[in-house]
């Protein structure tokens, strides 16, 4: 387990040392901010309190699905990217196996894709606290939950097809092209009932807040939840596959 949490370390470490880590956070901040100024100087009694603004900056039909995108943009390249430069090999020699150096990966990707939530609901909220008060009703914390929790999920989703791309195709631009491609068709929905299995419709989790209707009939949020799943380990169950029978020379 410490050799996996070293594995884990490494690749945080890696990733926090490009010059383009801190672009994500940078564009939540100044995105929170501007639109919580734009908001009390045009909309008006829109919203309420920095809890209402952190609930709307969090949830998917806010900044949540950007944010999703922002996940998936920076970690594609994750695994095509080790092996466009070469350096693949040089992790794959040390020991550990390929299985575990590929889930040292995928962990990273998950840890980058939370902390950009956290962070997105602590400048929301401070920037929130500042122009709209902290006043709020009982279930107001709950909220911030569902709504981040939501967008966790849906952006997991995504930034795992696109490491699945990153791994089957080793290109950076394919795994980011199908991973924005997939974000911006889950907005589609077919009046199908075929299309309730298909993972676009259900992603979104946020659609069974306060007892909202489903798209498509025979939607459920336990049937989203097994849907998903299904997906996620679909995914990963081909990137490592592909991953520990591929020829990495």
């Amino acid at each position: 387990m410490r050799s996996f949490n070293n594995l884990v370390i490494n690749e945080w470490l890696k990733m926090s040392k490009k010059r383009s880590f801190f672009i994500p956070y940078a564009i939540i901040a100044v995105v929170a901010v501007v639109l919580a100024w734009v908001l009390k100087r045009w909309a008006g009694d829109m919203v309420g309190s920095a809890f209402d603004y952190t609930t709307l900056m969090s949830s998917t039909s806010g900044f949540g699905q950007f944010t999703a995108m922002l996940a998936v943009i920076f970690t594609a390249g994750l695994v095509s990217g080790e092996h466009g430069q070469g350096t693949i090999k040089f992790l794959l020699i040390r020991g550990q196996s390929r299985g575990k150096v590929l889930a040292s990966k995928y962990v990273a990707a998950l840890l980058f894709a939370l902390t950009l939530i956290v962070w997105m609901n602590v400048v929301s909220f401070a920037s929130g606290a500042v122009l709209f008060g902290t006043e709020h009703s009982s279930g107001a914390w709950r909220d911030i939950l569902i709504a981040s929790g939501s967008s966790l999920v849906y952006s997991i989703v995504y930034m795992t097809l696109g490491f699945m791309m990153g791994v089957l195709t080793r290109s950076t631009g394919a795994a980011m092209g199908v991973g924005m491609a997939a974000i911006m068709l889950s907005g589609i929905t077919i009046p199908k009932s075929f299309y309730k299995y298909v993972l676009f419709p259900n992603a979104d989790l946020s659609i069974y807040i306060h007892g909202g209707h489903p798209p498509i009939e025979g939607m459920t949020l336990p049937f989203s939840i097994v849907i998903i799943a299904v997906y996620i380990v679909l995914f990963l169950g081909a990137s490592f596959v592909t991953f520990k029978k591929r020829d990495i020379a």
